[in-house]
């Protein structure tokens, strides 16, 4: 997908495994919403093909649109439209709806149920469009920034509906700015820069292929590091960051936390705090991507 000069998606190649959470990822410009929206059907791809529940978003449009579900990034809905009227409008496209009630309570629209859309904040207008999305009982949901401008408490009830229509074999494509949204959601994530995927996979084994964990060791200052490090595994180093603190990088794991307790107990070395920092998806998405702003 191009935009005059401009190469939005270049080359991507994506497959989502169903009954998953699956998180796109990337920074503002990376491609994210432009390849949603294709899948969705809202843009022509000018080359490459797409496939959705095995069928074309376009040519298939009609065939496509009962068995999936769409929160957009905004809009959505009528300006003028009330909140409950437009879930009940959406309810009554659909042949096994869910209990309307039941999602208004659920997502906590009870109090703004006869605001007009264009009347609602943006978290309110957030759970409309999600109950919106979820009310036709899709087998696949593509979900775009779906809890940004939410406060805590709908973000935990929005995380709890994601996971029990999991539980329920739907497919959920989650675009996401929140990586602990994306850490507690996904069952696998997509990271996407410059219009491709630069990497993939559960959010352990993204974190385990970025930089190494460390120990981190509070002790008596003047340690001897150098034979410390010949007590621990191949390819460990030990530095005194400052006077008794001490960072031990290399593949942290079970054998060289007991490399060092034997070595700290041999040279009677009683440690005042041991911590093992390990990588976050958040770590990983900036060492990919970068960590200044564009």
């Amino acid at each position: 997908m191009r935009y005059g000069s401009t190469t939005a998606v270049d080359g991507l190649t994506l497959r989502i495994e169903p009954g998953t959470v699956t998180s796109i990822l990337g920074p503002n410009g990376a491609g994210k919403t432009t390849t949603i929206e294709t899948c969705e059907g809202f843009r022509e791809p000018q080359s490459g093909s797409v496939r959705v529940l095995g069928l074309d978003p376009r040519t298939d449009a009609k065939a496509l649109r009962p068995r999936v579900g769409v929160m957009l990034q905004s809009g959505g809905a009528w300006s003028g439209s009330r909140a409950h009227e437009m879930v009940r409008h959406i309810a009554s496209l659909h042949a096994h709806p869910l209990d309307v009630d039941l999602l208004i309570e659920r997502l906590g629209m009870q109090d703004y149920g006869r605001t007009p859309y264009r009347r609602l904040s943006g978290g309110q207008q957030q759970r409309l469009s999600l109950a919106m999305a979820v009310v036709g009982r899709p087998e696949l949901l593509f979900l775009d920034e779906p809890t940004a401008g939410l406060d805590p408490a709908a973000r935990h009830a929005t995380w709890d509906l994601i996971n029990e229509l999991r539980g329920h074999g739907v497919t959920t494509v989650l675009s996401t700015h929140f990586m602990d949204e994306a850490e507690a959601l996904s069952d696998r994530v997509h990271i996407v820069d410059h219009g491709r995927v630069i990497a993939e996979g559960t959010v352990a084994e993204l974190a385990l292929t970025g930089a190494q964990n460390t120990v981190r060791f509070v002790a008596r200052a003047g340690l001897d590091v150098e034979d410390l490090m010949l007590a621990l595994p191949h390819d460990s180093k030990v530095v005194e960051f400052s006077a008794g603190s001490y960072v031990v990088t290399g593949e942290v794991n079970p054998v060289l936390l007991a490399a060092l307790m034997t070595w700290c107990a041999a040279h009677n070395v009683l440690t005042d705090s041991v911590l093992v920092e390990r990588q976050t998806l958040e770590d990983r998405f900036l060492d990919l991507t970068g960590r200044t702003l564009r």
